[in-house]
């Protein structure tokens, strides 16, 4: 469906209610998940109920003490593989993905979204490329992998974006090759930076879901 035939913000605008009074603190108890603030940068995310419920269903939200990838430390971790080889937290993905998509050619990063590219790919009808992390040193000496033309519009796929440098590599890499390369899609954004990033280099951050959303309610039915 045409990106033009709804808007992000009338389809997923919300209404931010009134900040409740102050209440006391308290010690919060081992079973609670910690929260997060919403954004303003992400005020009109593609937020969608049914995926937060199928990643939880994967189990795919821990909670704990976890290291992350650009070396910082979080209480709660979403484990990327756990949804990626999940058929319904997939198709959900795929038909999210397949929403907000034009005909644009779809790129993703290795290895984290080959999963989520190819059954993009599938529910869109629409070819597709491979980013490597680097250039591959044997065969073709690829960094870029499958076909596409100099001057063709790219949208990149991502799992998570965190400081979303990965993101801006990809970008970076389709770029150089001489794709126009405009747009990021992410399954979940931790509301770390990536947005601001991804920014700089005129580039616009998409996700279906917020750290925010999904930690909201984690209890919930």
């Amino acid at each position: 469906m045409p990106r033009g035939s709804r808007s992000l913000a009338s389809r997923y605008e919300r209404f931010d209610p009134a900040p409740p009074p102050p209440a006391l603190p308290r010690q919060r108890a081992a079973s609670e998940s910690p929260r997060l603030s919403a954004s303003p940068a992400l005020s009109h995310p593609m937020a969608n109920d049914e995926l937060i419920a199928a990643l939880r269903d994967a189990d795919a939200v821990q909670f704990g003490e976890f290291e992350l990838s650009h070396g910082g430390t979080s209480e709660y971790y979403v484990d990327k593989y756990l949804f990626e080889t999940d058929p319904r937290c997939l198709q959900l993905i795929a038909e999210a993905f397949a929403e907000e998509l034009s005909g644009e050619k779809i790129a993703g990063v290795a290895l984290g979204a080959v999963p989520l590219v190819s059954v993009t790919s599938v529910e869109t009808d629409t070819p597709y490329v491979i980013v490597r992390k680097k250039t591959k040193e044997y065969g073709t000496a690829n960094r870029i992998e499958g076909r596409f033309s100099e001057g063709e519009e790219v949208v990149v796929l991502e799992d998570i974006a965190t400081t979303g440098k990965s993101a801006l590599d990809a970008v970076e890499a389709l770029r150089d090759a001489g794709a126009v390369v405009n747009r990021v899609l992410v399954v979940v954004d931790r509301q770390e930076g990536a947005r601001e990033r991804l920014a700089e280099a005129d580039v616009e951050l998409d996700a279906l879901v917020t750290a925010a959303d999904l930690l909201d309610d984690e209890d919930r039915s």
